[in-house]
């Protein structure tokens, strides 16, 4: 008789497999305004089937917790806030007593949801109903409900389908005046609800969008402006929020300036971010179709004094504050002043007003490990450094940069040093840069944000030979006249109601970077957005954008699992040595295959049933 075999899955194990995989993408593809009490108790139900039997608290406890939570969501059962009690009570008990993960991260979740929502089980035990944050949340359409702005994701794709690429461009712009940008550089939240996500993978909608820019006409006109109201508006910042507001309070009437520091408009779309990404003449091109809705532009224009402000306060009937974070944080390490340590802002607003530093045949560090540091470290290759490292305190798969800006990066011939964190920026002499120092790191226990926090090793620093140490670790923005002008400021940022009015002070508001920070382009663009409703109603109008586009009838979809098209990029070798742009646009073929794939969520299903798209707003 044999005493061992070889291990092997049965059918029954793969296909159970396969469904694991399946759940996978059906739970990353779930859009805002499911019910959480709904969610944990499926989640519930699915970690109790887990459970081996062996210990009582995972074995009877989670059943336990189960039955309670059905009976909150039950409409038949009248119970009290009590329950809760007991509901954190048991989860707390198996937390500590169960055997395994299973029980314990199982009671936790539970723990998590009593504190995230606890109103929504409050909801549930008081009015048999889900709360109203939750119904509020729901967007019959998910890449819609996931684009911060709101753009209607399948009426565009379909109009591309339809080779419309004008209405398509027409319909982005009824919520997003920066198409080109957004094809270019956005980081597509919308993605990441996309329901194609349950059959196999989600559609590349920024690749469409890039695909619809890429073939409209030279000229697509912009809204007729709705009558003039006589009103007077002042957007201070001429970045992404600042002119996504001016466009629709210029369409809705009203007559707006907007206030610009630099030479040249864009905020950090033109000195942040570098041209083989975006280049400029895509850039103006959304720009040049701003001012053709009847904005006008002051640059040059420093809002740098009380005075100043005041001064365009008296002059106007709303200002909406919408500067960037152009200013850089300092390392905090011996060193950082030296003849060679350049912040990363610095560097790219001197390349955005096309001032190129000469980094021929020098070696260059690049401490950070987001966007802005993976720009820098591939603008520095293409200046001519001989080497190039970037230096991360913590592990790659935290990095905050985009996967694709990393890999590019590497494969450009960047070298990435990982838990490696800078201690000393090492200096001759001279005062010049010739070194650093770093410290190894190991990872530690997860911070809030789910990131393992790096903590020394215990092994000695090691010496990275450089000539320019480039800093990427974050900006902030300079609030100091706004704050002494009254405007209240918490934590470094504007502090604002939802709406985006300053808290305590009439008719201003504010958003983008100098309200949350650092963030994405299309998040400043949906801040925008939100003021420009805010402050048309505030000036005791109720002006409409919407566009008159016909979308096209769906087709009978193929559901069936087929790959996604991805955008190529120009060769890593060929592409490093200069500034052209990066990636490839698709052709009609591919951009037909993927716009194919769309399941059309607007007129489907929920999406019909809800009333689909939003016409308006």
């Amino acid at each position: 008789m044999e005493r061992l075999y070889m291990k092997s899955k049965d059918s029954a194990q793969m296909a159970v497999e396969g469904l694991y995989r399946d759940l996978e993408r059906r739970i990353i593809s779930s859009p805002a305004g499911q019910c959480p009490v709904d969610m944990a108790s499926a989640f519930l139900r699915m970690c109790h089937a887990q459970s081996c039997g062996k210990c009582v608290p995972c074995r009877v406890g989670l059943g336990q917790l189960q039955i309670m939570i059905e009976e909150i969501l039950s409409m038949d059962t009248n119970t009290d806030l009590k329950i809760l009690k007991k509901l954190e009570k048991t989860a707390k008990a198996i937390q500590v007593s169960s055997d395994c993960a299973i029980g314990v991260e199982a009671a936790t979740m539970v723990l998590k949801g009593l504190s995230g929502f606890r109103e929504d089980y409050e909801s549930h035990i008081l009015n048999h109903c889900c709360a109203d944050n939750v119904i509020n949340q729901r967007q019959s359409v998910p890449c819609v409900g996931a684009c911060p702005a709101g753009v209607d994701v399948p009426g565009y794709i379909s109009l591309v389908h339809a080779g419309r690429y004008d209405d398509a461009i027409r319909l982005i712009r009824k919520d997003n005046p920066f198409p080109t940008v957004c094809a270019l550089i956005c980081e597509h939240p919308c993605e990441e609800k996309c329901r194609r996500n349950i059959i196999d993978a989600p559609l590349n909608i920024r690749g469409i969008k890039r695909y619809a820019v890429d073939n409209c006409a030279e000229i697509v006109p912009v809204p007729k402006k709705m009558d003039d109201t006589g009103k007077r508006i002042a957007v201070i910042g001429g970045g992404p929020s600042g002119l996504s507001a001016a466009y629709f309070l210029s369409i809705m009437g009203h007559q707006v300036t907007v206030y610009e520091k630099r030479t040249q408009l864009g905020g950090m779309l033109r000195y942040g971010i570098p041209s083989y990404r975006l280049p400029r003449e895509r850039l103006q091109w959304d720009i040049d179709a701003i001012a053709a809705a009847g904005v006008e532009f002051k640059t040059d224009y420093d809002v740098q004094s009380e005075e100043t402000i005041h001064k365009i306060k008296e002059n106007h009937d709303a200002i909406y504050i919408s500067i960037g974070s152009h200013n850089h944080k300092d390392i905090g390490i011996p060193g950082e002043y030296a003849k060679g340590v350049i912040p990363a802002v610095e560097m790219l607003r001197g390349i955005g007003d096309d001032a190129m530093p000469n980094f021929n045949g020098r070696s260059v560090a690049v401490i950070g490990g987001g966007n802005v540091a993976m720009d820098v470290a591939r603008t520095a290759k293409r200046l001519g450094a001989s080497e190039v490292c970037i230096v991360y305190r913590r592990r790659r798969d935290d990095m905050t940069a985009l996967p694709d800006e990393i890999n590019g990066a590497i494969a450009e011939g960047c070298q990435l040093f990982q838990l490696k964190a800078p201690s000393e920026i090492i200096v001759d002499k001279n005062g010049k840069v010739k070194g650093l120092y770093v410290q190894p790191q190991i990872a530690g226990e997860a911070d809030k944000s789910g990131r393992p926090r790096p903590v020394d090793a215990d092994q000695p620093r090691e010496k990275i030979l450089c000539d320019i140490v480039i800093s990427a670790i974050g900006q902030a923005t300079d609030l100091e006249f706004f704050e002494n002008y009254g405007i209240p400021v918490f934590r470094g940022n504007i502090k604002t109601e939802k709406s985006n009015v300053v808290d305590k002070v009439q008719g201003i508001y504010a958003g983008g970077d100098c309200v949350t920070g650092p963030s994405t382009v299309i998040n400043a663009i949906a801040a925008g957005k939100v003021a420009a409703a805010n402050i048309d109603t505030y000036l005791g109008y109720n002006h409409q954008i919407e566009v008159d586009i016909e979308i096209p009838t769906p087709l009978i979809q193929d559901k069936k699992a087929r790959g996604r098209i991805e955008l190529k990029e120009r060769y890593a070798s060929e592409r490093g040595g200069d500034f052209g742009e990066v990636e490839l646009p698709m052709t009609r073929e591919e951009s037909s295959t993927e716009c194919a794939r769309c399941l059309r969520c607007d007129t489907c299903g929920y999406g019909s049933f809800r009333g689909g798209r939003e016409q308006k707003w």
